[in-house]
């Protein structure tokens, strides 16, 4: 008997510790798959935990007008290898050939550095080794075809999912102060301000956390979201056309920044926006958004907001005649007018040829009662923000009678453009506004939200101000600025094919209003076409060097962009004679891609006359054909791009490697590295291009 229940105690205590043992396995198992997050395993003194790991969705791209994208995501992928995962037959028999080919894809060890490196992961039982960072979709193709890695994840130990994306600007720097980032705590622009849309939400995966690093444990508590796409307003060629032009003029004038936006009349949608300052190399780069965040003294182009309040006021009529003397004196101050006096002329010619002697007249106006003047300017939209999606928008500086600021003279001095600042956006939009007969847009950025190309969010134009003068009033000031341009200050600006209407504008600026600094900023805001405008345009280059005409500094600028924006809008164009005479004329051709060039003189049926070998050829005209002949290109050596339009010269370049400035348009008329020279890659090349 005692015998057996020694027997039966053994028994008991035996299935207890069993029992034990199965709910403390059981136990563990339940907080490893309820927690993720506790201690699990010791495998050689490692210890791994199971952690909830955060992944950013795909954000979504920002695009112009046209679909094309102006800002994307680019996904690229960090490759690792799990070294123990191999057979030693399959390592053995693979490693020199898999060394091999990771050196020809990445080009940065040789093959018997990745040989070793990969020998050293195996030995050690390193279940993470790092192969690369950033590594494209195109290449991790490539590496699932080597050796051991064709084999995948759980034969090869191939890891090839975590994915890595990054912001692309596919245009590089146009419109990049605008369309803007998010780094940390700097937000800026469109990706700012439209943030949430693009960001998507985040997903949720759980990660094994090891001495190595983390490693994918192969579940996904929360799917991401891919943001949406917004589509802007701008509009890339516009874009390109703008930059190309200011850049051009910011160059010439060693000028210390400038400005250019051109925003579509009906709507307020702003088609481009440049920002460019000089840095200290004297290279020009986007650093600062100044159309929406610096204001400016206005300088004359605050002319046409003065004489619309006198019309709507009826204290004059752009026909009454004036004393334009060259100086005027207000108490103790004097105000003399650039390039003395004109005599008795209208207020339209004073208008014209921007004399100050507008000051004399609103001062005679509205100095018993200076809130009328700027009550004016309150209805025309001057003194407050727009409300723009951008962030940065400053509230204009406009003086009042009370103000600390406020003198005897700030009411003559604000009608001409000083004691008065606003940003060149705001300004923009009140001459938007008289070319929109009146009405006042607010300039918008985007115009719609796209979610898998599907349009999810629509944003029509807004109307700010429905109204701001009568009709006969804004006929009258249109009548001004075309004559701007025909008559007064921007007769050169003319355009062969079709008017254009606007002002100019020359200010020195210093902290006091008309000072004696020699800084100045040019100026010129207008419209085209004049008749039926479409778009409106400001052009702002500020410190200029050589010359500081409005009208020769900024309405140079205006003139060029305007012309090749007119020039792509069939509507504009006249339409060609049915009956008129057709002469046969062989075209002039660019140089460039003999497959591109013969397609289209096929398609468009122009004789040819071929003398040529390769890829590349330059033309010429021989009697009625064009004659293509061969244009040598070599490898490793700077091509010859003269002749060339730029995508083809584009093309030839970078697949040198060689980093491409240009300015201008048509075909490229000079490059600054010698054709025929070693092309080391990440060399700068400037290119001019000419019509």
């Amino acid at each position: 008997m005692n015998q057996k229940s020694g027997i039966y105690w053994k028994v008991y205590l035996l299935y207890f510790i069993f029992v034990g043992a199965m709910i403390a396995v059981l136990s563990k198992t339940f907080m490893i798959q309820s927690e993720g997050r506790s201690n699990v395993l010791s495998d050689k003194s490692e210890l791994i935990q199971l952690v909830e790991v955060p992944i950013d969705a795909r954000r979504g791209q920002i695009l112009d007008d046209q679909g094309e994208p102006l800002v994307t995501s680019v996904s690229f992928y960090e490759i690792r290898l799990d070294a123990t995962v191999p057979s030693d037959k399959v390592f053995n028999e693979g490693l020199d050939s898999l060394a091999q080919q990771l050196s020809a894809v990445f080009g940065d060890k040789t093959p018997r550095e990745y040989r070793e490196r990969i020998q050293k992961a195996r030995n050690q039982g390193d279940r993470f080794l790092l192969i690369q960072r950033k590594v494209t979709n195109e290449q991790r193709k490539k590496l699932r075809e080597m050796p051991i890695f064709r084999l995948q994840r759980h034969k090869g130990g191939l890891i090839d999912d975590i994915e890595i994306i990054e912001r692309k600007r596919p245009y590089g720097a146009l419109a990049h102060r605008t369309l803007g980032y998010v780094r940390d705590d700097i937000r800026v622009g469109l990706e700012a301000a439209y943030d949430k849309i693009l960001a998507g939400e985040q997903g949720i995966v759980l990660k094994q956390k090891m001495a190595t690093g983390m490693k994918p444990a192969g579940k996904t508590l929360q799917e991401t979201i891919d943001g949406s796409d917004i589509v802007t307003t701008i509009n890339k060629d516009i874009q390109e056309v703008a930059h190309a032009e200011l850049l051009h003029q910011l160059e010439v004038e060693n000028a210390s920044f400038g400005t250019c936006i051109v925003m579509e009349v009906e709507t307020g949608h702003i088609k481009a926006i440049v920002n460019l300052s000089r840095s200290d190399n004297g290279s020009y780069y986007e650093n600062y958004n100044f159309a929406v965040g610096r204001r400016v003294y206005p300088g004359s182009t605050m002319k046409l907001a003065s004489i619309l309040a006198l019309l709507e006021d009826g204290k004059a009529d752009i026909t009454d005649s004036v004393n334009a003397l060259g100086k005027y004196k207000f108490y103790d101050a004097e105000l003399n007018d650039v390039g003395g006096g004109k005599g008795r002329i209208t207020l339209q010619q004073a208008f014209e040829f921007s004399s100050n002697v507008i000051a004399k007249v609103i001062h005679a106006a509205y100095s018993g009662n200076p809130l009328d003047y700027i009550a004016k300017l309150e209805k025309f939209g001057l003194t407050d923000t727009l409300g723009l999606e951008i962030l940065g928008e400053p509230k204009p500086t406009v003086y009042r009678p009370g103000d600390a600021s406020w003198s005897r003279i700030s009411l003559p001095w604000m009608s001409i453009g000083y004691e008065i600042q606003i940003t060149p956006m705001q300004l923009l939009t009140f001459y938007n506004g008289i070319a929109n007969n009146g009405t006042i847009m607010r300039p918008t950025f985007v115009k719609e939200v796209r979610q898998n190309g599907f349009v999810t969010e629509t944003f029509k134009p807004v109307v700010l101000r429905d109204k701001i003068a009568s009709q006969e009033n804004i006929d009258k000031v249109k009548l001004l600025m075309e004559g701007v341009v025909e008559r007064g200050t921007g007769r050169q600006l003319k355009s062969a094919s079709f008017r254009i209407a606007g002002k100019t504008g020359t200010a020195r600026v210093d902290q006091t209003g008309i000072g004696q600094t020699q800084r100045h900023q040019a100026l010129f805001v207008g419209y085209f076409p004049a008749e039926k405008p479409l778009y409106s345009c400001l052009v702002l280059v500020a410190e200029p060097k050589v010359n500081y005409s409005g009208s020769t500094v900024s309405g140079t600028v205006f003139t060029a962009i305007a012309n090749k924006v007119y020039s792509s809008h069939l509507q504009y164009q006249a339409s060609f004679q049915e009956n008129a005479i057709r002469v046969r004329e062989v075209p002039s051709v660019f140089y460039g891609s003999a497959y591109d060039i013969k397609l289209v003189l096929n398609r468009l049926n122009i004789l040819m006359k071929a003398n040529y070998s390769g890829d590349w050829i330059t033309t010429s005209k021989d009697k009625e054909v064009v004659a293509l002949d061969t244009r040598k290109i070599e490898k490793g050596k700077v091509p010859n791009v003269v002749g060339m339009g730029l995508r083809d010269a584009l093309y030839l370049l970078e697949n040198e490697g060689l980093y491409v400035d240009f300015s201008g348009s048509g075909r490229v008329s000079s490059q600054s590295l010698a054709a025929g020279s070693i092309a080391y890659k990440g060399s700068l090349i400037k290119l001019e291009l000419r019509q």
